[in-house]
C-alpha cells in the first residue's frame, strides 16, 4: 500500500511499485519538500526511513510537477530495486512513449542519452530509442493541421485468451453489424469537414476481415471520399482464417496500402493454446494470396505467450523474416482487466493461512523473455530491418516494450504519428479514442467514444456533435 501526501502523485508512484512484484504489500508512505535547488522526497518503507534530494530549476508550472514526479519516481525505483534486487530494462520510465522525452530533450539541445542513464534505463534500450527516432526520419513532423483517421470495426472470429479489448466473437455481434455499419456511414461523413490534411487512414479492429465482403465495402466506401491525396491506407486484415481473395480486391480497388497480418505465432500448439482457430499453415496461405497485391504487409508476434518456449518464439521470428513482409512488430505479452489468462491466471491467492494476499505470477520466466527479446532484436536487424516505433503498457510481462521493425523506405506513417503523438487523430466507431492536438498551449483532449456497441449505437448522434466541438475549439 502507498500513500502520498501530494495525491496526484500516488497514482505515479503506484506504477513504480508494480514493477516489482511484493511491492504492493509493502507499506510505503511518501512525502517532499520544495527547495530553491529543486526537491527533497521522503520515503518510509515497513517504518524504515529514506531521504533522497533531486536538483532541477524549471521555467514553467507544468515543467516543475514533471521534474517533481520524475524525480520522485525515480528515487523510489532505486529503493525498491535495491530492496528487492532487481533492475529493470526501462528504469523508473513507466510512461508509454520513452521516445517522447528523447525528442524533448532534443528540442532542448540535449542529449538524451544522460538522461536515461540517470533514470536507470539499459543502455541497449537507450540506443533502441536512437536507432527509432533515426527510423522515424522524413516522417516525424510536428505540424498544426495534420490528422490521422482511425476506424475502428470491433468484431472478431473468436477472442483470444491475451485480449482485453471489447471485441467479442461475431456470433454474437453480428447482429449488430448493420447499424454498425450505418453508424460509421454518418461519422465518416460527418467527419469530411473536420480534416486539414490527412496523413494515412487506419482501419483496425478486432478483424475487420472478418466481416463480408459485402459489409468490408461499404466501410471501404464510406472512407473514400475523405481520402482524396492518395494517403497511406492500412487494413488490418487480422487473422488467417478469413483471409480471401475478394477481400484483398475490395481492398487493392479502394487504394489500400498496406494490410496486417496478424500471426502472433507459427506455433500451432501455441495458437491452440491462446484461443486461435487458424494454423500455422493458414499463415503461409495467407501471405501467398498477399504476393498477388502491391500491399505493404506488416506480421504481428508476441512474446511470451501462454507456455511457449524461447526456442518455438525464435522460430516464429525466423518465419517471419523469411517471408520478407515490410514490416514485423515484436509485442510483449500484456495482461490487463478482462483478458482471460488474468482472469485464470493473475492473480493468485495464497491461502487463508498465508493471510489470503495477492500475489502475481509471470507465465514465462523473466530471463526467458528477456532472451526472447533480445533474440528479435538480433535477428531482425541481421536481416536488415530496423526499429522505427516503440511504445509500452501498463501490466506488460518484464516490464519491456513493443517495437515495430521496418524494411528500408516502408515504414507506417500512422504508426509513427500515433505512437509520438504529432498528429490528431480523429477516430470513428464504436471504443474509438479521438485526439486533438492544441500545439500553442502543448496540451492533448481526448474523447472516447462508447466501448460497448449498443451504447455506441445509441450515442452516435452525441459523438459527432462532441467531436464537432472539439475540433472547432
Amino acid at each position: 500500500m502507498l500513500t502520498s501526501t501530494q495525491e496526484w502523485l500516488t497514482a505515479e508512484l503506484m506504477d513504480v511499485v508494480r514493477l516489482f512484484p511484493g511491492a504492493e504489500e509493502q507499506e510505503i508512505s511518501h512525502s517532499f519538500e520544495r527547495t530553491a535547488e529543486g526537491t527533497i522526497d521522503r520515503y518510509i518503507i515497513n517504518g524504515e526511513s529514506f531521504e533522497t534530494c533531486a536538483s532541477f530549476t524549471a521555467r514553467t508550472a507544468g515543467e516543475e510537477k514533471s521534474l517533481i514526479k520524475r524525480y520522485a519516481k525515480l528515487s523510489l525505483y532505486r529503493l525498491l530495486s535495491a530492496r528487492f534486487h532487481r533492475e529493470l530494462p526501462w528504469g523508473s520510465l513507466t510512461g508509454i512513449r520513452p521516445t517522447r522525452i528523447a525528442y524533448r530533450e532534443a528540442e532542448e539541445g540535449r542529449d538524451f542519452r544522460a538522461l536515461f542513464r540517470t533514470l536507470g534505463v539499459l543502455e541497449e534500450n537507450t540506443e533502441l530509442v536512437a536507432r527509432v527516432m533515426k527510423g522515424q526520419e522524413g516522417i516525424y513532423e510536428r505540424k498544426e493541421g495534420n490528422c490521422d483517421l482511425y476506424v475502428s470495426l470491433p468484431f472478431c472470429p473468436t477472442k483470444c485468451d491475451y485480449c482485453s479489448f471489447i471485441t467479442a466473437p461475431i456470433a454474437k455481434t453480428r447482429q449488430y453489424v448493420p447499424a454498425y455499419l450505418d453508424a460509421l456511414e454518418r461519422e465518416l461523413s460527418a467527419a469530411a469537414g473536420l480534416i486539414e490534411t490527412l496523413r494515412s487512414v487506419y482501419v483496425g479492429g478486432g478483424t475487420p476481415f472478418v466481416l463480408e465482403s459485402c459489409d468490408l465495402e461499404r466501410v471501404l466506401r464510406a472512407i473514400a471520399p475523405l481520402r482524396t491525396n492518395g494517403c497511406e491506407y492500412t487494413v488490418e486484415a487480422g487473422r488467417p482464417d478469413v483471409f480471401t481473395r475478394e477481400k484483398l480486391d475490395l481492398c487493392a480497388e479502394y487504394g489500400v496500402t498496406r494490410i496486417c497480418i496478424n500471426a502472433q505465432s507459427f506455433s500451432d500448439r501455441t495458437l491452440r493454446a491462446i484461443g486461435r482457430q487458424h494454423t500455422c499453415a493458414q499463415l503461409y496461405e495467407a501471405f501467398e494470396l498477399a504476393k498477388d497485391y502491391p500491399f505493404t504487409v506488416n506480421c504481428d508476434l508476441i512474446a511470451g505467450l501462454t507456455g511457449e518456449s524461447v526456442g518455438e518464439f525464435r522460430d516464429s521470428v525466423e518465419r517471419a523474416i523469411a517471408l520478407a513482409p515490410g514490416n514485423i512488430t515484436v509485442h510483449t505479452l500484456c495482461l490487463k482487466k478482462g483478458a482471460k489468462l488474468k482472469e485464470e491466471h493473475l492473480p493468485l491467492r495464497a491461502s487463508a493461512e498465508e493471510g489470503a494476499r495477492e500475489r502475481t505470477v509471470s507465465l514465462l520466466p523473466e530471463e526467458g523473455l528477456k532472451e526472447m527479446i533480445s533474440c528479435s532484436r538480433e535477428l531482425l536487424t541481421a536481416a536488415g530491418y530496423e526499429p522505427y516505433y516503440l511504445y509500452r503498457q501498463k501490466y506488460m510481462a518484464g516490464a519491456h516494450e513493443n517495437v515495430g521493425w521496418t524494411k528500408p523506405g516502408l515504414a507506417s506513417v500512422y504508426n509513427v504519428d500515433v505512437m509520438e503523438e504529432s498528429a490528431d487523430n480523429l477516430a470513428v466507431g464504436s471504443n474509438a479514442i479521438t485526439k486533438k492536438l492544441f500545439w500553442k498551449e502543448e496540451r492533448i483532449e481526448r474523447l472516447g467514444s462508447p466501448k460497448d456497441l449498443p451504447t455506441y449505437l445509441s450515442k452516435v448522434g452525441w459523438v459527432i456533435e462532441e467531436k464537432n466541438k472539439l475540433f472547432a475549439k
